[in-house]
């Protein structure tokens, strides 16, 4: 094994044991969840009425935005990631709060029809993230492919949503890794744009 091939694979165990430890700390923090755990997050998104924007349906013990995104659905274009493929970014179908859902790939429910765009702002699902703006998701790199697509075509706001427990003192990156513009908890915005 090569000197390069080892430290990927080191890295790749430091970031699974970050994640296993994200994953305990993100379901207690659902299981203790309160109402109203997503207010901070309509504050941010008051802001951008009317420009398009994609969300997530949450899966396991993701917080969930479904709220937001359906108040944000009356006023411009609101959509759900659908993945493509393996190393492949994603794309963006058009949601509706009444529309039609069908199962997507990892359990997410994506609309029934297609209708793909690209948002300018992103609501990002996470399992951990730091103080400065970096996140741990779940290992695919589908989030991180897809900001770097869309962020090369135009400005793209990328705000992670998460609890207040998902923090970490220190995340391992990659160069690869896109950072987040914000963070937005159950009790605080973080604001990191550059």
């Amino acid at each position: 094994m090569s000197e390069t091939d080892q430290d990927a694979s080191a890295l790749a165990a430091i970031k699974a044991a970050a994640r296993k430890a994200a994953f305990v700390r993100r379901k207690g923090a659902f299981e203790a969840q309160h109402p109203g755990a997503a207010g901070h997050l309509a504050e941010v998104l008051a802001g951008y009425r009317g420009v398009p924007l994609a969300g997530y349906m949450a899966i396991r013990t993701e917080i969930d935005p479904l709220a937001v995104m359906a108040e944000a659905a009356a006023h411009g274009p609101v959509g759900v990631p659908v993945i493509q493929g393996a190393g492949l970014a994603l794309e963006f179908s058009r949601w509706h709060p009444e529309g039609a859902l069908r199962d997507g790939p990892f359990g997410a429910k994506v609309p029934e029809v297609d209708d793909y765009f690209d948002p300018e702002i992103l609501i990002v699902p996470l399992v951990a993230f730091d103080a400065a703006g970096n996140r741990l998701g779940y290992g695919g790199g589908f989030y991180d492919r897809t900001l770097e697509r869309l962020r090369s075509r135009r400005a793209t706001l990328a705000i992670g949503f998460a609890f207040d427990a998902q923090e970490a003192e220190q995340l391992p990156l990659e160069p690869t890794d896109q950072p987040l513009d914000m963070i937005v908890t159950e009790s605080r915005i973080l604001d990191f744009k550059r």
